[in-house]
Parts: C-alpha cells; structure tokens; sequence
C-alpha cells in the first residue's frame, strides 16, 4: 500500500464516494496478507516508501507469481531479484509490463513510469566486464526507485587512466556505486577522488585466493578512504538501495 493509493482511499470516503465497509475491505490487508508460503509486508511502501522486493532465487515460479499477483493491488513497481531465465519467460508470460533484464538477473514490473524523484545523480562504476552483471542489479534498483542513474564500465586499477577518462562523471555524482572483484581496489582509488559517499560492492569474480569475493570485500573494509561503505558480496541490490536511500535524503 503506498501513500498514493492510501490518500485515494481516504479522499474516496470523505468525499462520500466510497462507503465505510468497502474501505474496510480494502484496508483489511494494510500491514501484511497471509498467502500461505508468504507473508507479504503490505505496509513497507509506507514504512519505508519503497515496497517489499521479491528474492527470487529459492522460489517456484508459482510462489513468484502468487506474490506479485497480490502486490500489483496494491503497489506501483515491483522488483524481482535473482531470476534465471526459465522462470522470468514464464512469469512475464503472467505480467507482460514486467521488464527482464537477463545479465541483472531481475524483473522489474511497473504500473506507471515514476518520476525521477533523486536530488542528483547515482554513478554504478565497475572494475572489469565480469562485474557488470552486479552493477546492472544496482543500476536497476536505483532506477527503479526513481533515481537519474549513469553507468561507467570496466575502468579497473589495471588500466587507470580509463577511469580518469571519467573524470567529470564522477565529480557530478551525488552517490557513487564502485563494484570490484579481484583485489578490490577500485572503490579505494575512486573514494580518493570524489567528496562523495563510495558504495563499495566487492564481486564473486577471481581466481584462487579471491575466495569468491572474501578479497576483495576485505580490502574494501580495510579501506583508508574514509568516504567507503560496503555492502555484501555480489549485492547490487543492497548497493542500489542505499545509494537511493542517500540520493532521495
């Protein structure tokens, strides 16, 4: 339930073209809906202003579905994280306006284009060309929550002068997203040069003692750029998320 449709709800009554009972029925489910295998958290639109997000990886195709059946009631965007191919062909099938970003991994379903609501601009950086999968799950999500997102891809510490080549982007940047696998140096370098918060998302991508990504997350953490905050391993949802939560601030 966002404030929207909550605030329609409400007007509908005062102004006598809804009846009592029948806003009660559509009440019923304001904080949560019990669907069995789910309950959904009907009130985080207007908890958090931004509605519960679906993680699809462990879920049927038939709990998905369920699930978004029940949200598009009552919610103007949904995002599906973690979906393999098979089941986003079948649940678009269901949601034709779903949106299937195949390298993200995630559906991104929406009754209406949202205004871009964001103070300023969220930049999504990543190392290499293997982390780009990580970094569209964070472009999304900003997106998605109604930020003006820009991207910069494979400008890693190998070759620094490509991101130097990126100079002004990064500087005009009210949240920077740095995703690196690896070492995971990148959000250090660029944290170094930006007055900006850094979202650092270490990646699964590397050879032997990378560790899938154990690496790179430590020497994110171990950081001495002071503007770096990391996020878990392979998150570009968490790291989407957070940069919106600092952009609409």
């Amino acid at each position: 339930m966002n404030h929207m449709l909550l605030t329609q709800i409400l007007e509908s009554v005062a102004g006598g073209g809804l009846g009592i009972e029948a806003a009660k029925k559509r009440l019923a489910d304001l904080a949560m809906e019990d669907i069995d295998f789910a309950h959904i958290d009907h009130h985080r639109s207007l908890r958090k202003g931004f509605p519960e997000v679906i993680f699809g990886e462990g879920k049927s195709v038939v709990q998905i579905i369920g699930i978004m059946e029940r949200m598009q009631l009552q919610e103007q965007v949904i995002l599906v994280t973690r979906v393999d191919a098979a089941k986003a062909e079948q649940v678009s099938a269901r949601f034709p306006a779903a949106r299937y970003d195949a390298e993200a991994r995630m559906i991104v379903w929406q009754s209406v284009p949202l205004p871009k609501t964001g103070l300023g601009t969220i930049l999504v950086v990543s190392a290499g060309t293997s982390d780009i999968p990580v970094a569209r799950e964070a472009c999304l999500t900003a997106d998605a929550m109604g930020n003006e997102v820009k991207s910069v891809f494979d400008v890693g510490v190998a070759g620094i002068h490509r991101l130097m080549a990126h100079k002004p982007l990064l500087e005009e940047a009210r949240v920077l997203i740095v995703v690196a696998g690896m070492e995971g140096a990148l959000p250090s370098v660029v944290a170094g040069m930006v007055k900006r918060p850094v979202i650092a998302v270490p990646t699964s991508v590397g050879y032997g003692v990378s560790l899938g990504g154990l690496t790179a997350l430590f020497g994110m953490l171990s950081s001495c750029s002071s503007n770096v905050a990391v996020v878990n391993i392979d998150n570009g949802f968490g790291a989407g998320y957070m940069a919106s939560s600092i952009n609409q601030a």
